[in-house]
């Protein structure tokens, strides 16, 4: 009763309460990943009685996840490996985006009805603008890869304005289809267009913390890199890949991919609750996980 009383003095939220409002994010795996923490530290910031949790949904139980969703009324999911492309069958609507796809990473649930978002792109968009101040319009840029994350970025990259979105894939087939996501600014690329690039982004799982036989710089000339261009590297665990602190070593701008993690949450708490978190404490949560040496993902 005491610690009650006093939690009604100093003005701070009670959570969790019957009154709770529930979010998550679904994977398999799931434990692992850091948007519960990224969550819960905007929501106690924002002072409003909204707690995250981690679904490990299995891809036979993923319809009866989202008949759960809506009778349970979870007001939002973030959606991770392997369910991204699955899930938009299950959907009621999709934004343009999320269509453009074929791929979900956030869900908002209104009232039963669930709509199907990607935040992939607009994520990595804001992580880009705060982390390096680039503006991407005109921009020469090179993508590597052609997968999820990749197309995303590819349709961002050409919805505001880069002037060349060129895709460097194994699969050439592969690379030209995410091109097109570009419109007009998109074509097939090759290694030897990073040395005119303004932006060059690596959306592969190379440098990945525990993942065995994959080249940390995927088809990376340094000498193409240097002052003036910018480079990000959009894997998480380790914050740091040799791509960035090469990069950096060469004179260029480079960051990681904590900042679209970051930014993801900030844009699906958005629309889960109509109100703006405050970044600067999702970042601080983001901190103290590693400091703790917590898994980055």
């Amino acid at each position: 009763m005491n610690q009650e009383r006093a939690a009604q003095n100093s003005g701070r939220p009670r959570w969790p309460s019957a009154a709770s409002r529930v979010v998550g994010v679904m994977g398999d795996p799931v434990a692992h990943s850091l948007s519960p923490t990224i969550h819960q530290a905007a929501f106690e910031a924002m002072g409003i009685d909204w707690v995250s949790v981690g679904f490990h949904v299995t891809p036979p139980r993923l319809a009866d996840a989202m008949r759960g969703m809506r009778g349970l009324d979870v007001a939002g999911m973030s959606v991770t490996m392997p369910h991204k492309s699955a899930v938009v069958a299950e959907m009621d609507e999709l934004s343009s985006v999320a269509a453009k796809l074929g791929a979900v990473n956030c869900i908002t649930n209104q009232a039963g009805r669930l709509v199907g978002d990607n935040t992939d792109g607009e994520g990595f968009l804001r992580a880009l603008a705060e982390g390096t101040g680039m503006d991407i319009a005109g921009a020469r840029c090179v993508v590597i890869g052609a997968g999820g994350a990749a197309r995303a970025v590819i349709l961002a990259l050409g919805d505001v304005g880069a002037a060349e979105v060129a895709v460097v894939n194994r699969s050439a087939d592969r690379a030209a289809s995410a091109a097109r996501l570009a419109g007009q600014a998109g074509r097939l690329g090759e290694p030897e267009d990073l040395y005119d690039a303004d932006l060059v982004v690596q959306a592969t799982p190379a440098g990945m913390a525990g993942v065995a036989g994959v080249s940390a710089l995927p088809g990376i000339p340094l000498d193409a890199l240097g002052p003036g261009k910018t480079v990000v590297d959009i894997v998480v665990n380790p914050p740091e890949t040799e791509l960035v602190l090469r990069a950096r070593a060469t004179g260029a701008r480079a960051i990681g991919g904590l900042g679209m993690l970051v930014h993801q949450a900030a844009i699906a708490i958005e629309r889960w609750t109509g109100t703006s978190p405050p970044v600067d404490a999702m970042w601080k949560a983001v901190d103290a996980r590693g400091a703790l040496g917590g898994d980055l993902r």
